[in-house]
């Protein structure tokens, strides 16, 4: 035994180098191979190995036959045992070691030769294959899973070397996988064949599709299989639900590299289109009575589908952004919103466990003297709302009917925000419903910008389809009140996130530079509404100032945290508006300018908000999202009072001094022609309204105009740097088109400051 492990181990350390062995190959696979009794799937005796031994196998120059005696053997000595298992574990080992160098381009051509010379003799004369596949019996844990991970690396080498699949294991995933049981082998069949695709995934070879077709074509109809069986389980029923669960598990993430294999690679197995074509099976797992943390990681995972996501923290390697357009996969993306939206429907929400144990890196249980977290799971709001504004969008895609739409969209914004409204502290009832988006995805900026397209496009969808079938001033009004009422209006929301990042144009310039949120996507596509909608953009950012100057509610900086603690104290206005009031204003606004007095009192008694609104002055860059300013620039006193004492009138006044000194030079004039349409004097109304329909005069007309002022602001830093980077040949794509959208933005501006 001593000779054996002494050769083993310099085998172990030369591959472990990546140096090239210098015995023969036979002598190599010798060592290597692993003693096992297929008929026990225990360790053999020395006895058996020497009988069976390696057909074609010549006896080892390094090793004389006294050296055979004291190969492995499964003796009844427990150190003896112990001794036994760690040469099989080493030989392992080694294999696993020499497969990664097979399969690593900086591994010398020559040891290469001889490891993949040294690993055909194992599959083909030692069958090595078929004794890991025995191993997923013994009752150690760790052979099991050493056993696994080297037959998985084996079957990647067979498929790159175009060596047919070893019909054994073809034949125990049949067994195995062909219904659901609870045994382990199923769980090692799943976890082996995840495996292989994950390898494939990550090799740099360009045959990656060629060799995933070789493999599915293998095992397709057997995923099918065990995707119906699984799924046909009735929780309640199972023996032992720790089984199912790992299996569900590991199916999962079996079932997510399908997924995005069909995405990546372009194939289009029925096993990779099989969540599609059912996926009613995976959608009744969240209601089945089980754990927490299961329900969770499929509504991730339904997340992940829905953006296009599937694979991306399990596959290595970037993925291309713009991917050409499938047909098929579009198909199957509405099969899958349409069959979320029905669950939802039938009361998908109300069976998920938002409020529970949190999971945490170390488990669930709170240690003696650590403190209990309370609150909602965010995680499972963050998904659950995603999921329903993507599935939303996705299936107005491919709809035509404006009303239809309508419908389906207040019905389930309604049961979003009923399914949220328990666990915003405070209320949403308190503030604008379009502030719900940035409360719940506060601490998650992917998900967060994700869910603003989402909620863009829904509007944008929606707003072809009114001025398709409705009129534009009846119909125009009814739907600004839509937007509002079910909370994805989109400049709320735009101004909800600004507020977030404190209008800090350096954060802007950091997401459009990052490749890891679809922010510039957004971006594009917002200021290109905005362009179209300004006069509406101009009297919510009004709206914004003109609640925060009633309710006293300065709170520059970002939203409150999701959940709260009710405890604290707080005070609330007595007497607040509707949620969707402010969208009278708006309409109010494009009446007969011969009645004045109605939108002066809609803006002064029905159109202010306790809604989020920054106040004028900019927090600092390195300020915490967590932190507030202080209020106090929201008093009311008079308005020759503000101009002369308060810093916050003083620095919107310098604001727009500065927006009203930049010329435009006649090249952008040139560049945008286009004579943007006219502004309502917003300011001047209001400043009527004040005249005629208030006792007390409000001490800055000019407020209204705060929170556009910093949006504006922030937009022209935001061009500036975006300059300046693109002059040094920093930036990492061409802006131009950004760029113009940001120029042309700042013209509109500039006309409306001048107005005022």
């Amino acid at each position: 035994m001593k000779v054996f492990c002494e050769v083993l181990e310099r085998l172990y350390k030369k591959v472990l180098l990546g140096a090239t062995p210098e015995n023969d190959s036979h002598d190599c696979v010798f060592y290597l191979n692993p003693a096992v009794s297929e008929q026990d799937c225990s360790m053999a005796t020395s006895s058996e190995q020497a009988n069976t031994g390696i057909q074609g196998r010549h006896q080892p120059i390094s090793v004389g036959l006294a050296s055979i005696a004291v190969a492995p053997a499964c003796l009844k000595s427990n150190c003896q045992m112990s001794s036994s298992r760690e040469v099989v574990l080493l030989q392992l080992t080694v294999i696993k070691v020499m497969m990664t160098r097979i399969l690593s381009v900086k591994t010398d051509f020559h040891a290469k030769e001889k490891y993949r010379d040294i690993i055909k003799i194992l599959l083909e004369s030692a069958k090595v294959d078929s004794k890991l596949i025995c191993m997923f019996q013994n009752s150690d844990k760790l052979l099991s899973h050493m056993a696994a991970q080297c037959l998985a690396l084996l079957l990647y080498f067979q498929l790159r070397e175009k060596i047919t699949l070893s019909n054994s294991w073809i034949a125990f995933c049949q067994k195995n996988l062909s219904e659901y049981s609870e045994s382990n082998k199923a769980i090692y069949c799943l976890w082996t064949l995840t495996a292989v695709i994950k390898e494939i995934f990550k090799d740099s070879c360009s045959q990656k599709t060629e060799i995933l077709k070789q493999f599915l074509t293998h095992f397709n109809t057997i995923f099918e299989a065990f995707y119906n069986s699984l799924f046909s389980q009735h929780f309640e029923n199972c023996q032992d639900t720790s089984k199912i669960v790992n299996i569900l598990m590991c199916f999962l993430e079996l079932l997510e590299l399908l997924i995005a294999s069909r995405i990546y690679l372009k194939l289009h197995f029925t096993s990779q289109r099989i969540l599609f074509l059912k996926p009613t099976c995976v959608l009744e797992v969240i209601t089945w009575p089980i754990q927490a943390f299961v329900k969770r990681k499929f509504i991730i995972f339904l997340k992940k589908c829905l953006l296009c996501k599937v694979g991306e923290d399990l596959c290595s390697g970037s993925v291309p952004a713009l991917m050409p357009p499938d047909h098929q996969v579009a198909v199957d993306m509405l099969a899958l919103a349409n069959a979320v939206l029905q669950a939802v429907n039938s009361g998908l929400l109300k069976t998920l466990s938002v409020h529970g144990k949190h999971s945490f890196f170390g488990g669930d249980e709170v240690q003696p003297g650590c403190e209990h977290i309370f609150g909602p799971d965010h995680v499972i709001l963050r998904a659950a709302s995603l999921v329903i504004m993507k599935s939303l969008e996705i299936k107005f895609q491919n709809c035509s009917s404006a009303s239809e739409m309508k419908v389906d969209l207040q019905r389930f914004m309604s049961e979003l925000l009923t399914f949220l409204k328990p666990h915003l502290q405070p209320s949403l009832q308190l503030h604008n419903p379009c502030k719900w988006l940035s409360r719940v995805f506060i601490e998650q900026d992917d998900d967060m910008l994700e869910a603003a397209k989402a909620s863009l496009g829904i509007y944008l969808t929606l707003t072809r389809g009114c001025e398709a079938t409705e009129s534009l001033t009846q119909g125009k009004e009814m739907w600004t009140h839509h937007t509002h009422e079910n909370g994805y209006n989109p400049h709320c929301i735009f101004l909800f996130f600004l507020g977030n990042i404190g209008f800090d144009s350096t954060v802007l310039l950091d997401f459009l530079i990052s490749s890891e949120t679809c922010f510039l996507e957004y971006f594009v596509r917002y200021l290109k509404l905005l362009q179209k909608d300004w006069d509406n953009f101009f009297i919510i950012c009004s709206n914004f100032d003109a609640a925060e100057s009633k309710y006293d509610m300065s709170t520059c900086g970002c939203v409150p945290s999701l959940v709260q603690d009710q405890s604290t104290n707080q005070t609330i206005p007595h007497r607040l508006p509707a949620p969707h009031s402010h969208v009278e204003v708006c309409a109010c606004h494009s009446q007969a300018s011969d009645a004045p007095s109605e939108p002066l009192r809609a803006v002064t008694s029905k159109g202010n908000h306790p809604m989020y609104t920054p106040s004028l002055s900019s927090p600092p860059a390195s300020q915490s999202l967590v932190d507030y300013d202080s209020s106090d620039d929201s008093e009311v006193e008079s308005t020759d009072q503000c101009l002369a004492n308060s810093k916050q009138t003083s620095l919107h006044q310098q604001g727009t001094k500065e927006i009203k000194d930049t010329a435009v030079t006649s090249r952008d004039e040139k560049e945008f022609s286009r004579e943007p349409p006219s502004r309502p004097l917003v300011v001047k109304e209001l400043d009527t309204a004040f005249s005629f329909g208030c006792e007390v005069v409000p001490n800055d007309v000019l407020s209204a105009v705060g929170i556009f002022y910093r949006t504006v602001k922030c937009f022209k830093e935001l061009q500036g740097a975006i300059c300046r980077l693109q002059k040094k040949n920093l930036f990492p794509y061409n802006p131009t088109a950004l760029m113009k959208l940001l120029k042309y933005i700042e013209v509109i501006s500039n006309k409306t400051m001048n107005t005022l």
